[in-house]
């Protein structure tokens, strides 16, 4: 009996679980995101603005495609650095409209990794879901687990093993930092706004879009039942294969985010620097990473392109300690000692307080 009821109403739920678990974690990074791009605005301000226009434009290219799929059309299609608008070309009410707005408020979360998805399809090979064995909540979180864990391999693996010689792999890598830059729509928007921008201001969106009408949300909780209980009819792995994608997404979402933290704060650190030592910094990179490729070329071994991508992060690393270590010119060996021609009480106040 205990595993009926476990099979029926909890085992669907696993993956959900799962989803909106990872889904969360996107959320943190993209707030620690924000965070690190108010510390750089105001040397980079252009940069900060080009991080918005990623953001509202995938924004509303999601909208967009949530009307094209309600079979809506588009009519109007506007896009600014501030600002995005989408107008349906056959105005929609009930459940397609909701559906729509469902794309503006969550499209920005999973569409744009879809990208990424569709190009890794060309560049990892043999990437599947595993078989699902039992249909019960906690072997349900297993499976789900189990999928992320082949598909984390995989791509962190390959990521780990970009070849900077390759275009397409270039190509990749700056998707995937557009990606990082614009995951989410508007964490940047004009100061002189009253409204607060951030996490909470993305969830209580979806909040309101969800219980603005709670039958459509029943409905689709309901449709997953059912496909769940399809897959297990049949013996099948759809449904969990289902929500594993999406966890896919949310990982390569956050992928795309450890990237633009390290562009980030690789930024905020060299704005310590004068124009010179900068120049020296990137220098080393390109030359550390070139001379490396090209030894390895010469001489083959295994893992040459992810030993010259650890070579090239070593370098730079070493080279901005050794620098930064030389810019600190304030700092003393030891502690100042009070002057001698300091008049006695200011002596004796000294002496105490040394």
């Amino acid at each position: 009996m205990e595993n009926i009821v476990d099979t029926l109403i909890f085992a669907p739920l696993a993956p959900i679980s799962g989803v909106l678990l990872f889904w969360f974690i996107q959320l943190l990074f993209i707030e620690s995101q924000k965070y690190l791009l108010s510390k750089i605005r105001g040397k980079h301000e252009a940069l900060c603005r080009f991080t918005n226009f990623l953001g509202i434009f995938f924004q509303t290219l999601c909208h967009a495609l949530g009307y094209t799929v309600t079979g809506s059309g588009i009519a109007e299609f506007y896009l600014s650095v501030d600002y995005g608008k989408v107008s349906p070309r056959k105005k929609k009410t009930g459940f397609f409209e909701w559906f729509a707005n469902g794309f503006l408020f969550l499209g920005p979360f999973f569409i744009p990794p879809m990208l990424i998805m569709i190009c890794l399809l060309f560049l990892i090979r043999n990437l599947g879901f595993l078989p699902t064995r039992e249909y019960t909540f906690s072997q349900g979180l297993i499976d789900f687990g189990a999928n992320l864990y082949i598909f984390s391999r995989d791509f962190l693996g390959f990521i780990a093993s970009i070849d900077l010689f390759h275009p397409g792999h270039i190509g990749f890598l700056i998707l995937m930092v557009f990606l990082g830059l614009g995951i989410r729509p508007s964490y940047i928007r004009d100061e002189r706004r009253e409204e607060k921008i951030d996490m909470l201001y993305d969830l209580r969106n979806i909040k309101n879009h969800l219980i603005h009408k709670p039958i459509y949300v029943v409905s689709l909780i309901f449709t997953s039942y059912i496909f769940f209980y399809l897959s297990h009819i049949f013996r099948l792995n759809w449904y969990i294969a289902f929500y594993s994608l999406l966890g896919w997404l949310s990982i390569i979402a956050i992928v795309a985010l450890l990237i633009t933290h390290l562009i980030i704060v690789f930024i905020k650190v060299t704005d310590r620097l004068d124009k010179m030592r900068r120049l020296i910094l990137y220098v080393t990179m390109i030359a550390s990473y070139t001379s490396l490729r090209v030894l390895f070329l010469l001489i083959p071994i295994p893992y040459a392109t992810t030993l010259s991508l650890l070579g090239m992060c070593l370098s730079v690393v070493g080279v901005t300690m050794v620098i930064m270590r030389q810019t600190n010119k304030f700092k003393t060996i030891g502690m100042m000692k009070p002057s001698l021609h300091s008049e006695d009480g200011d002596l004796e106040w000294m002496k105490k307080n040394y």
